[in-house]
């Protein structure tokens, strides 16, 4: 037995839809996989946790010990030939931290809590950084790259390089690699 889940026990385990070619680990966490659709040509490693909503396309990577949270109304989206580095972090759904609200526990009621929820769209061709962060209202354009350790919770242009808490736009990135796809 490899470290890798075969597509037979790939396909048992509910997924909503499995494409061909994929390196998931099995050290990889799912719940809910019936809302999670993955694509071809992906690759998730080891420690990483995917919950809820979650569209994955074709040519991914997902590394080691990053987490996707899209329960509830969220749902995370990650278009062709996105990738996100080890230990990222996306939640489509946050609690509302104001003080007006209590946080979200299974033990309180619904209505005691004001749940934030999204859908989080990580563009074609983008790219996140380690130990990054993404929050309900952060989008990254076609072809956006975020930085190491940045947190994004807002929509970023496409083809441009974003760092920091919060991210700013660093400079345009190169647009190059599409000619490669060809």
């Amino acid at each position: 037995m490899n470290g890798f889940y075969t597509m037979i026990e790939l396909k048992d385990m509910g997924f909503q839809g499995v494409g061909e070619d994929l390196y998931i680990s099995r050290k990889t966490s799912f719940y809910n996989p019936s809302g999670i659709c993955i694509g071809s040509h992906v690759r998730i490693d080891d420690y990483c946790v995917l919950v809820g909503n979650i569209r994955i396309g074709d040519y991914i990577h997902i590394g080691s010990h990053s987490s996707l949270h899209a329960s509830g109304e969220g749902r995370i989206t990650m278009e062709d030939y996105s990738g996100i580095s080890s230990n990222v972090t996306i939640y489509a759904s946050s609690d509302n931290f104001d003080g007006e609200w209590m946080t979200c526990r299974p033990d309180l009621p619904k209505e005691c809590t004001n749940v934030v929820f999204d859908h989080i769209v990580l563009g074609g061709f983008s790219q996140v950084g380690t130990g990054s962060t993404i929050l309900p209202k952060g989008r990254l354009g076609e072809g956006t790259a975020v930085g190491a350790m940045s947190l994004v919770n807002k929509p970023l242009e496409p083809w441009y390089v974003y760092a920091g808490i919060p991210c700013k736009a660093i400079r345009p990135r190169s647009k190059k690699m599409l000619e490669m796809v060809q």
